[in-house]
């Protein structure tokens, strides 16, 4: 039933294995018990647990209609749980004498909630209060390979089981401790609330049994895990951990950590993507102006390091520099569409059938800004035989590795520890600051803060790429024969790989074939049709490798649904069906469907709307979970034509009604949040965000021209359903909030207005509606009238 992995007691991080191998959605072979498991109580001071745990690889079941779409049968989520596995073993959870648990959770924290998620499955079946187990993040460890990436929504998934085991070895050491401490048999004690209690009113509490309960040698247990039905914790709706602190302003970001000798730095950068500094005409004088330190050149730009970020900014702005162009200078939006549409492949013959008809579409979805809240931001302290880095981190040990390289060191030569960051968006995929503020500090020999400005990393930071997206469907008689969807996109970027070195140096082979080889399996592993649409096709191209971009939320998947959902909207209009009704009933899954019926019912689909008022629904399915949406919009010209300081106007939409089935949820409170994001994100890539390239310059700079959904396009009524669910295991719920949602809007938009959107987001269009900032200097004045703005 499980199999030691023989990893050597010197080998494990504060004395402990913890080794696992799991499939947890598959069935079980015969005779093994699905939630007994092998662990390992390992030699120490306090007790430390860990787990061994082996299950069999299931067989998909393919039984429909239309041939199974690969990510149907074996999805990202697939792969990435199952890379983590061969190091699972190094991860471990500890009780201390103060009657607390700790793990070190190899992921990032960026406001998804998984440091509290995390914190319930150690509480559940350790049988401890949330609030004693401490949850941090796990400094770059190269030896976990792939198992320290955060992504594709897969943190829970992934460390769902070995978590609880690791508890559940942790508490039963603790219940023979307290046996022998109580003089009781075990099956006589009750483990509650961090104590072990005896029928006769004795207790002892966790921390006293902490060093008794710890083992002088490693040994093999035998554990088994709790039933879902005796959840307490589990599956209840839990409070953010560090919910007070960040309201409180006590939560520590990068920039908030005090580095001895770390001064604010910020960097001079060239006015085009990716140009670089060739001098700097006046470095005497920015080093004789106010609280500036030090003044050097990387191949980023010119760096600055003074006692304030506004000194660095008043520096930034008075730099007279001399750059070598980037390489797409020149270029506006209009060039890379031409790009694109020249490397669109043929789509492949429909069927002869005289009898059917052809319905075509072609989409255009713009550059869209990567950025998050939290601004990209890194510590660096580079010494000649050492560097130690902090900074918000979603693949650590390939920044490592990366940082190394640059420095000319070894990655056990480089620390570098993960911060808790506000927002990703997969931008933190990359390590930019983080690497560029190890070559500031060692060409500086000093230890830096680097900042980037919000115009640094909207105009050179990684966006999402511009995409087409062509589809042809074959429909005859009420049915359809075939559906075809051809994407052809600017590079996404995955050279970070799968958080591993390896990885990353594979997919950054010459010429972008390694790049390549990633996006087409991403794609394929993420993206289905879950229609019965006879014989479908979903194809990827990419070109074009001048751009910074990235794995921005949920992928390729927002663009690809709503397309896709758009012509469905359309089929039904040519079969005389309710949109509605006509996805219910080609739809193959029945967890969709229910998903779908859930919206409709709660969101009264098919109510009489005013004029230049509609709904629209859309579903999508990835990653283990399933959703629906139902929007409601306004295109009235009064709201689309509303004056708005600062800010677009356009659609506005009204009401949103959510239903989400992920399987067993860990955090209904937090997942609602996430659903809530994920909602913002798709009516912000329906309708107001995206990235205007102009004569090689990206136009928007900071959030006050980058139109993200903001209060006034914000929906007034938003409903998220959490679906019931008899499922044990956990499915993927970070990103699930935004396709569904775009697609949902675009419908909408396409029944209000009676004109399918052909590009998005809608409001991208010339003239401009803000100012442009200027690009030299290429950060603007800090705002000197903030207090007369405020409400």
């Amino acid at each position: 039933m499980a199999k030691d992995l023989g990893v050597p007691l010197e080998a494990c991080h504060m004395g402990c294995t913890l080794s696992v191998s799991t499939e947890p959605d598959l069935p079980a072979a015969s005779g093994v018990d699905r939630r007994r498991f092998i662990g390992y109580v390992i030699g120490g001071t306090t007790l430390v647990a860990a787990a061994d745990l082996v299950a069999p690889v299931g067989s998909a079941n393919a039984a429909i209609p239309s041939i199974p779409q690969p990510a149907e049968l074996y999805d990202l989520n697939d792969l990435l749980t199952q890379a983590t596995l061969p190091t699972s073993n190094l991860i471990s959870i500890a009780v201390h004498e103060d009657g607390t648990a700790s793990f070190a959770l190899p992921r990032m924290e960026v406001g998804q909630g998984i440091t509290t998620s995390t914190a319930m499955l150690i509480a559940e079946e350790l049988e401890l209060p949330v609030g004693k187990v401490k949850v941090t993040l796990a400094q770059a460890r190269p030896e976990l390979l792939f198992n320290q990436l955060t992504g594709g929504s897969n943190t829970t998934i992934s460390t769902y089981t070995p978590i609880r085991v690791a508890a559940a070895v942790a508490r039963s050491a603790l219940l023979d401790a307290a046996a022998i401490a109580l003089g009781d048999a075990v099956e006589n004690l009750v483990a509650r609330g961090g104590v072990i209690q005896a029928r006769d009113g004795r207790s002892v509490s966790y921390g006293e049994l902490a060093r008794s309960a710890a083992s002088p040698s490693t040994k093999r247990v035998e554990v088994k895990l709790k039933d879902t039905s005796e959840f307490r914790v589990v599956g209840v709706g839990h409070k953010r951990v560090d919910a007070r602190d960040a309201v409180t302003g006590k939560k520590k970001f990068t920039t908030d950590l005090q580095v001895k000798d770390a001064l604010p730095t910020m960097v001079c950068r060239a006015p085009t993507p990716n140009g670089t500094p060739k001098r700097l005409r006046n470095k005497a004088e920015i080093l004789r102006m106010p609280g500036v330190t030090h003044v050097a050149k990387v191949d980023t730009g010119i760096a600055v390091r003074a006692q304030t970020f506004g000194q660095c900014i008043d520096a930034i702005r008075a730099m007279r520099v001399e750059w070598n162009p980037g390489p797409v200078a020149g270029l506006s939006d209009k060039d890379i569409v031409a790009k694109l549409r020249a490397a669109e492949l043929p789509m492949p013959s429909l069927p002869d059938n005289p009898l059917a008809e052809l319905l075509e579409a072609d989409f255009l979805f713009y550059f869209r800004s990567n950025s998050a809240m939290d601004t990209n931001s890194a510590i660096a302290d580079v010494r000649a035989d050492r560097a130690t880095i902090w900074s918000g981190l979603k693949s650590p040990a390939t920044a490592q590795a990366r940082i190394a390289e640059a420095l000319g060191m070894s990655a056990s030569q480089v620390t570098v520890n993960v911060v808790t960051a506000g927002g990703s968006f997969g931008r933190r995929l990359f390590f930019d600051g983080a690497l560029e503020a190890a070559k500031i500090s060692q060409a500086m020999k000093k230890p830096v803060k680097l900042m980037w400005h919000r115009a640094d990393d909207a105009r050179v930071g990684r966006g999402h790429p511009m995409t087409t997206s062509r589809i042809r469907v074959l429909h005859a008689a009420g049915e359809v024969l075939a559906f075809q969807q051809s994407n052809t996109s600017v590079e996404t970027d995955f050279r970070h790989g799968l958080g591993d070195i390896i990885t990353a140096m594979g997919a950054d082979l010459p010429a972008g074939l390694g790049n390549l080889g990633f996006a087409e399996t991403v794609f394929a592993l993420t993206q289905e049709i879950p229609y019965n649409f006879g014989v479908v096709l979903q194809t990827l191209v990419e070109t074009e490798e001048r751009f910074n971009t990235g794995s921005m939320r949920n992928i390729y998947s927002p663009d690809t649904r709503c397309a896709n959902e758009l012509v469905v909207d359309q089929l039904a209009k040519k079969m005389g069906k309710d949109p509605y009704e006509f996805r219910k009933s080609f739809l193959k899954n029945d967890r969709v469907i229910a998903v779908l019926d859930k919206v409709a019912q709660a969101g009264s689909w098919g109510r009489p709307m005013p004029k230049h008022m509609a709904q629209g629904i859309a579903i999508h399915k990835e990653y283990r979970g399933v959703s629906a949406c139902l929007v409601e919009i306004d295109c009235r010209p009064q709201t689309v034509n509303r004056d708005i300081r600062d800010g677009v106007g356009g659609p506005r939409v009204t009401k949103v009604t959510y239903a989400i089935d992920v399987g067993l949820v860990v955090n209904p409170r937090g997942l609602e949040a996430q659903m809530q994001g994920g909602i913002n994100d798709g009516i912000a890539l329906a309708l107001t965000s995206s990235m205007h390239l102009r004569d090689g310059h990206f136009l928007e700079a900071s959030w006050d021209n980058y139109f993200y959904t903001r209060q006034w396009n914000t929906p007034p009524e938003v409903k998220v359903i959490v679906m019931p669910s008899d499922s044990t295991q956990p499915g993927g719920a970070g990103e699930a909030g935004v396709a569904a949602t775009f697609a949902a809007v675009a419908c909408a938009y396409a029944r209000a207005t009676g004109t399918m959107p052909t590009y998005f987001p809608i409001n991208h269009r010339e003239p401009l509606e803000f100012k442009v900032k200027p690009f030299v200097p290429p950060i603007p004045q800090s705002p000197t009238n903030g207090l007369k703005l405020t409400y």
